[in-house]
């Protein structure tokens, strides 16, 4: 064999080599900001890019409409809609994808979790200060005209089809004085969390409990979602304000309606208490339990060929 026919037959061996070799595809995450905030803002622009920078993942901040105006005064049924239509349309999601949730944006990310049909799978979801249960009080807005028209909303029937369909929150608002009213009225918590008796949705369950990771982070100092052990799914039970359920106690945890308990029984939920006040998460804690799970590479895109782009049996 000549020095060409040669040469010829080392390119071909490297090629099927190559071909062969096991790399890792980076599964991408979008950030969903909480109430008063949008992704133009530094603080939720610089935030996406600190967990791009340290995961090494692409990361993507999600807007839905025009940010704060519509975070404030669009349904979150309609929210939701709207993310899953975006996430569908977004190409580099479409293998699956990760999801870190800011607040009232967890709401929304559950919603692309559980209502979403068609969409890309997904993987691992983290939960700042999500007010999974539910809150006993309107998130403080403070000044400017969206926070002087929700406050005018809020002096109305805050389960009143009207306010229902123009203010956010009330769509999580849940007076434990009241649940009959809030199961009879309120249009979206009590369908993502299988609350009502006759209406829950195995469906909803099932996509839940695909989860690979469940990461509820709860703060410390935490004012704005009341009681703050909503990110754990703890709330107070029906017809009083002074005792506090765990989310274990709750009787959507013991009686699994949306899979709660079936993911913690695997081991796949985490309980993280962290210092500080509503989504002021230190750097050292961003990289202890956040930045882990947007590394994670679930076994189905964890390898690929690179001669066909596709996935390899681990």
């Amino acid at each position: 064999m000549g020095n060409k026919g040669l040469k010829r037959s080392c390119v071909a061996v490297a090629v099927a080599l190559l071909a062969m070799v096991h790399v890792s595809v980076s599964v991408p995450f979008i950030m969903l900001h909480g109430i008063s905030a949008q992704c133009s803002n530094a603080r939720d622009a610089n935030f996406t890019q600190l967990l791009t920078n340290l995961s090494g993942s692409p990361g993507f901040c999600l807007e839905i409409g025009n940010g704060v105006g519509d975070s404030w005064l669009m349904p979150l049924t309609r929210q939701a809609e709207i993310a899953c239509e975006k996430v569908k349309q977004m190409k580099e999601l479409s293998q699956g994808y990760n999801i870190v949730g800011r607040s009232q944006g967890n709401l929304v990310a559950r919603g692309l979790i559980e209502f979403c049909d068609g969409g890309p799978p997904v993987y691992n979801y983290i939960s700042l200060a999500g007010p999974h249960a539910g809150i006993s009080s309107v998130p403080m807005c403070g000044s400017g005209l969206f926070c002087k028209l929700a406050d005018e909303l809020i002096k109305g029937d805050i389960y009143s089809d009207f306010i229902q369909d123009h203010l956010a929150p009330s769509g999580y608002l849940k007076i434990p004085t009241d649940m009959t009213k809030y199961l009879e009225s309120s249009k979206y918590l009590p369908k993502l969390n299988n609350e009502i008796p006759d209406q829950r949705n195995q469906t909803y369950k099932d996509r839940f409990t695909s989860l690979h990771n469940l990461v509820l982070i709860k703060f410390q100092d935490d004012k704005v979602i009341v009681p703050r052990d909503s990110s754990w799914f703890g709330f107070y039970p029906d017809g009083e304000f002074e005792h506090l359920l765990s989310a274990q106690q709750t009787k959507l945890y013991t009686e699994d309606w949306i899979g709660l308990k079936t993911l913690d029984d695997a081991g796949k939920v985490k309980f993280v208490s962290v210092a500080g006040e509503h989504i002021r998460m230190a750097d050292e804690d961003v990289v202890k339990h956040v930045v882990p799970y947007l590394q994670d590479q679930p076994p189905s895109v964890q390898r690929v060929n690179r001669k066909t782009k596709q996935p390899l049996n681990p």
